[in-house]
């Protein structure tokens, strides 16, 4: 008992002392440096916190991705870590659910490295982040949760069409973009679901005594373009599901 309580201890201080220098970072040194800069400390500051984890990352079909401008990535969503793992190939900006803006820390965290927090029940509200997003899709891209919760990653939730409006109405590309989190075998795991009534300390704990687990970010062949949002929601859906359909067979 003595051994795992030290076990999970070590890693814990790691991942305070890691949160610590992030927010340390952002109060005293975002504010007098630029977007790019700011892009480095964030992706270094993401891979740094993969690795307390010990998650490997993989990355298909990245250069099929711009070089430059805006486009719209649509993922399904497992947990927290989502983001972290994206961030440290590809520091971007986010739409969140609203909760994660009350989050102790990380929700102040969030908010200060950009992410566009939505209250999901409110269609008003939602129609303003579309037109917030339609500002800046053009010039930077933007990574979205269409499914609107998470899942434990064993499949996919209906795409919601309403934030696709932007890419929509800008006619941007749109990229699917699977999650998978995989174990040593290459079979699914379930190490890093963020769902019902876990804490982030469950998750966490969760997370810790989980081994050699591989995130992967899988883009689809095609990104797609020139389709009203219902279209763009319904295929990114399906290239979504089709990815985690084979890792079930």
């Amino acid at each position: 008992m003595r051994t795992q309580q030290t076990f999970l201890f070590l890693p814990f201080l790691k991942i305070i002392a890691h949160t610590i220098k992030g927010a340390t970072i952002l109060i005293c040194v975002f504010p007098f440096i630029n977007e790019e800069t700011k892009k480095g400390h964030i992706q270094r500051w993401s891979k740094q916190l993969l690795k307390i984890f010990k998650l490997r990352l993989k990355v298909t079909n990245a250069e099929l991705l711009p070089k430059r401008g805006g486009y719209l990535i649509a993922a399904n969503h497992i947990s927290w870590i989502d983001i972290a793992s994206i961030h440290s190939f590809l520091p971007c900006r986010f739409v969140a659910k609203s909760e994660v803006a009350g989050w102790p820390v990380f929700g102040w965290m969030a908010e200060q490295v950009g992410t566009i927090f939505i209250r999901r029940d409110n269609k008003r509200h939602g129609k303003e982040i579309a037109k917030q997003l339609e500002d800046l899709l053009p010039n930077q891209p933007i990574c979205i949760f269409p499914e609107g919760t998470s899942t434990a990653g064993d499949r996919v939730l209906p795409f919601r069409p309403n934030l696709f409006e932007a890419a929509a109405q800008t006619q941007v590309q749109t990229f699917p973009m699977t999650i998978r989190y995989l174990n040593q075998d290459h079979q699914y795991s379930d190490a890093t679901a963020f769902i019902g009534e876990m804490t982030l300390v469950d998750s966490i704990t969760k997370m810790l005594r989980s081994k050699s687990i591989t995130v992967e970010l899988i883009f689809a062949p095609s990104p797609a373009i020139d389709l009203d949002r219902k279209a763009l929601a319904q295929y990114c859906e399906e290239q979504v599901r089709s990815h985690i359909t084979s890792i079930k067979n």
